[in-house]
């Protein structure tokens, strides 16, 4: 990241006022970043900020209200840390956002179908648009385009949409919101035959891990789950395509008007279930009939927590 320096002074100067700062550091190898918490300030100088840091911080937060925390965040980062905001789920005056421009990040799943076991990664460098990574003796050099999250490819929001402090200059997109759900729309033409015969394989594999929701920013009512809710009873534990297809549709609607479409769920996934198209789903619903966005302005209610006598798409009484 450029001005990576400037964003440790910020932090350094703010640190005091401060339980802790969530930020990234280096992982169990030099191809995996992970989840930083910096409460002294020697601890600053091991933070990292590149296209590794895929993790969603804002997950930690709902666990630290009540403390002063500070967070490093990207566009969609800081999109879910909004959704918390109007869901009184986090207090605005305890959380300090330190912002930046992000230019995406890697999809370890491309990198391991390139490279083979990620376990024997010697060093990886992002230098410029390429990432060189040493496996086994091998050195693999990627364009850096190939191996990007899908998500960062039609991103609309690579800047951090709220901040307190902003580091580096801010990204420049073209990305509209139809380029985002391409995807989406090219699944809705497929026959009803196909697209039940796809989820069907695809939830098949699923190990109901929970890993999907431990990871989602915006699943905070983990102690009361559905999928392992004894009273009510709503979904058995056993390990039937049609319990775990329900618990996916089921989390997917908690989520509409409220995903961020940050990925977490979908690269938390250990079978690599392309999950995110359920929340993209319905966020496109979302969007076309109540016009909303989640996780772009703080001030505003998520549709689904409000209502109306008649929306203005929704004519019941002309039924």
């Amino acid at each position: 990241m450029q001005n990576l320096k400037d964003l440790k002074e910020q932090i350094r100067k703010a640190l005091p006022e401060l339980d802790v700062v969530i930020g990234w550091t280096g992982g169990y190898d030099p191809l995996h970043a992970t989840p930083h918490f910096i409460r002294r300030d020697e601890d600053i100088d091991k933070l990292q900020v590149d296209a590794l840091c895929v993790h969603n911080l804002a997950t930690y937060l709902p666990a630290l209200r009540g403390k002063k925390v500070g967070i490093v965040v990207k566009g969609c980062d800081s999109r879910s840390v909004v959704e918390l905001l109007q869901e009184n789920l986090i207090d605005r005056a305890d959380v300090t956002i330190f912002g930046f421009g992000c230019n995406g990040v890697v999809d370890q799943t491309k990198i391991r179908r390139i490279v083979g076991d990620v376990g024997n990664i010697d060093s990886c460098e992002i230098s410029g648009s390429d990432v060189t990574v040493s496996a086994s003796g091998a050195e693999h050099k990627l364009p850096l385009g190939d191996v990007l999250a899908d998500k960062c490819a039609t991103c609309r929001y690579p800047n951090a949409v709220l901040s307190d402090h902003f580091a580096g200059e801010e990204v420049t997109t073209t990305a509209t919101f139809e380029d985002g759900y391409k995807d989406v729309v090219e699944f809705e033409e497929k026959p009803v035959e196909e697209k039940f015969g796809f989820w069907l394989k695809e939830m098949d594999r699923c190990i109901r891990c929970y890993a999907c929701r431990n990871a989602c920013p915006l699943c905070v009512c983990r102690d009361h789950c559905v999928a392992q809710s004894r009273d009510p009873h709503w979904l058995s534990q056993e390990a039937h395509v049609r319990d775990k297809w329900m618990f996916q549709v089921i989390h997917a609607y908690h989520l509409a008007g409220r995903c961020t479409e940050c990925g977490e769920c979908q690269r938390a996934c250990p079978v690599d279930i392309p999950i995110l198209l359920f929340k993209k789903k319905m966020n496109k619903e979302i969007k076309e009939v109540f016009d909303y966005e989640a996780g772009i302005d703080p001030e505003a209610t998520p549709p689904l927590m409000t209502f109306k006598t008649e929306e203005d798409k929704i004519r019941e009484r002309k039924w």
